[in-house]
């Protein structure tokens, strides 16, 4: 599936593409971009609209559960949004921290830092803001963050290890995090493994559901639970493209092979 700067690249290209959309075509915009043989997101995503905070032009329809109905933010808290893209999960943290609070919003892909800051441009607030970087290697100082959030952006990343050990860096002492993801109750198939779209869509770059809550322990996070589950399934028409029939009758025989968990944990 390539080397993880090659993938990255993908993803950068995939998410920058659906950040320049329009808002019209991001209704059909999928894990995968456009195009009738791509995941749309609706198979994943959760229903934001009605939250407080919420901000249509924000919600490219990305994500794969809601981060912040768990996470307990509290007033005048210092917030880090990991995959921030066009900022729906910062403005809707940024109304739980209030004036006093702080948000910032990490994405990788500059198409999407840009529309993000547009976004608050719109809305006009002073404490929240947004910065190029990669979850890797965090722009964020050490012990600075009272809760990271994040919305189905962790299975993207080739480094998992690191990418929790940097969130266990820049969170404070009895700091918490508050991540939705895609993780695996089995294994993908080699075709739907090593399918490069399929990456950019948050499913072969998902591990399983074990070794996700393995990686979180070994960072040296504490009191780690799954908040939230749901099942995902993937249309055959979908699969179809990446297996034969019989492939995927012998996939889907798996039961719930693929979910979308909420997991929170903290550090000590």
């Amino acid at each position: 599936m390539g080397t993880d700067e090659e993938l990255k690249e993908l993803v950068k290209e995939k998410y920058g593409q659906i950040a320049r959309q329009s808002s019209k075509q991001k209704a059909g915009a999928g894990c995968c971009g456009n195009g009738p043989n791509t995941i749309d997101y609706s198979i994943m995503g959760d229903d934001y609209k009605g939250i407080e905070g919420y901000f249509n032009d924000a919600d490219l329809g990305l994500g794969c559960g809601l981060p912040t109905e768990f996470a307990n933010i509290k007033e005048g808290e210092t917030v880090l949004d990991l995959g921030s893209g066009a900022g729906n999960d910062v403005f809707i943290a940024r109304r739980y921290v209030g004036e006093s609070g702080r948000v910032i919003g990490i994405d990788m892909t500059q198409d999407m830092i840009d529309k993000a800051i547009e976004n608050n441009q719109k809305l006009n607030y002073n404490n929240i803001e947004f910065r190029l970087g990669e979850i890797e290697n965090l722009p964020v100082e050490n012990n600075s963050v009272d809760l990271v959030i994040s919305n189905c952006v962790l299975d993207l990343v080739p480094n998992k290890e690191k990418a929790f050990s940097e969130i266990f860096r820049v969170l404070k002492s009895g700091g918490r995090f508050c991540i939705s993801d895609i993780v695996l109750n089995t294994i993908l198939p080699d075709k739907l493994q090593s399918a490069a779209e399929m990456y950019a869509g948050c499913v072969a770059g998902a591990i399983q559901e074990t070794d996700y809550l393995d990686v979180i322990k070994s960072s040296g996070f504490s009191n780690i639970q799954i908040v939230k589950e749901k099942n995902i399934k993937i249309p055959s028409s979908i699969l179809m493209n990446y297996m034969d029939l019989n492939e995927i009758d012998e996939f889907k025989k798996n039961l719930n092979p693929i979910v979308s968990i909420t997991v929170v944990a903290e550090k000590n």
